[in-house]
């Protein structure tokens, strides 16, 4: 399936003065200063596409359903599997829902709420990265629990953008992936080599929608997410370590310590690379992770190792949602 145009990416319009190109293609020639300049001003953005700020919190103490949005989540990943959509379009879905729930509480009776909710943030993300977006009706597959008439969708999709301000041009992980790799010690060799290129891409691609299941991940913005996977994604195909120190200054790097760590100990050994089925290197479409992703037992739920930022989470009891500053779901 061909790319979208960059304007179809957060990164893609910095050039018409808002917030950088394709997010799996191959990198445009940008000088080194603009390219510092536009990841700068991803970085400032950032913010404005995230979760309200007690979200994981209320997440932990299970005052949001961790059930249905896992459930949620899992379907999101097996249609996006499905259709061999772009990883942007998972990991942008998922970033929809967590924002929607994070202030549109949704009663735990209607189990019909989250599904719709899911297909509608699914439409949406399609709409906004692919080329082609199946219809409505095609787009409910994979045994969803309820099926909804394209109006009621249509809805639920202006209600989605109208609580989340019409931000739909998220910025993500992957409007950082090029120039992270580029800026690894090791680029100069891994830029002659467009094998070891897309392997880097692909692979960090593959962590970072990995992580869309793990609530722990809700921490960390797109850049560290991107670092921390880029880092990882280095010592998997190259068996290289890196740092962190050099990507960018306005990156926290203890922040990226903290979420390569998790990354790895929790994503990549609970859910190991060799319960992926094979596939060839594809930097436009490495999507072969979504099925090991959503049928991978070992990731249901936070892990029993010891995880300070996970505990909290495995040992609260079910709780009602949070009344919110945003209206109920009617």
């Amino acid at each position: 399936m061909s790319s979208l145009s960059p304007d179809h990416s957060a990164a893609g319009s910095f050039f018409r003065g808002e917030v950088i190109s394709d997010h799996l293609s191959p990198p445009a020639t940008f000088s080194p200063q603009l390219d510092e300049e536009a990841i700068t001003a991803l970085i400032e953005a950032e913010a404005h596409h995230m979760p309200e700020s007690d979200y994981l919190q209320r997440c932990r103490n299970r005052l949001v359903n961790m059930t249905a949005r896992l459930d949620a989540v899992n379907w999101i990943l097996k249609v996006h599997a499905f259709y061999h959509f772009r990883p942007v379009t998972a990991f942008l879905s998922i970033n929809y829902l967590d924002r929607f729930l994070s202030c549109t509480p949704l009663p735990r009776e209607r189990k019909w709420a989250f599904q719709l909710v899911s297909v509608a943030c699914l439409s949406l993300a399609a709409k906004m990265e692919e080329s082609e977006v199946p219809l409505l009706v095609e787009l409910q597959r994979s045994e969803p629990r309820f099926v909804f008439e394209p109006k009621t969708v249509q809805r639920m999709e202006l209600r989605i953008m109208s609580n989340l301000n019409w931000r739909l041009r998220s910025v993500t992980p992957f409007d950082y992936m090029h120039y992270f790799i580029t800026n690894l010690p090791s680029s100069s060799s891994a830029q002659t080599d467009s094998v070891v290129m897309n392997r880097l891409l692909s692979t960090a691609s593959d962590l970072i929608i990995a992580t869309t299941r793990v609530i722990d991940f809700l921490e960390f913005g797109p850049s560290i997410m991107a670092a921390a996977a880029v880092l990882s994604s280095a010592g998997i195909v190259t068996g290289n370590t890196q740092s962190p120190f050099c990507f960018h200054q306005r990156l926290n790097n203890e922040m990226v310590r903290r979420c390569q760590q998790l990354m790895e100990e929790y994503v990549v050994d609970t859910c190991p690379y060799s319960c992926r089925r094979p596939q060839p290197v594809s930097p436009s479409s490495p999507v072969g992770v979504l099925d090991a992703v959503a049928t991978c037992g070992s990731c249901d739920t936070p892990s029993d190792r010891n995880y300070p930022i996970s505990a909290q989470a495995q040992t609260q009891a079910q709780a009602e949602p949070q009344t919110s500053p945003c209206d109920p779901l009617p």
